[in-house]
């Protein structure tokens, strides 16, 4: 909890957290190489359409 200003406001930052991170790191052991770079790609590209995000052309 360091630097967080309750208990409420971590709790917070880590239920969000939890979601981000196991969305973009899958569980590489449990992949080949093909699969895991498969995944990978479906990961951004969902991150890119649910936050709207553009890249620079």
């Amino acid at each position: 909890m360091q630097r967080f200003k309750s208990p409420v406001q971590a709790q917070r930052f880590l239920s969000a957290h939890s979601m981000i991170y196991g969305h973009f790191r899958p569980r590489r052991h449990l992949m080949t190489a093909a699969q895991y770079r498969c995944a990978r790609a479906e990961a951004f590209q969902v991150w890119q359409q649910e936050t709207c995000a553009r890249t620079a052309v």
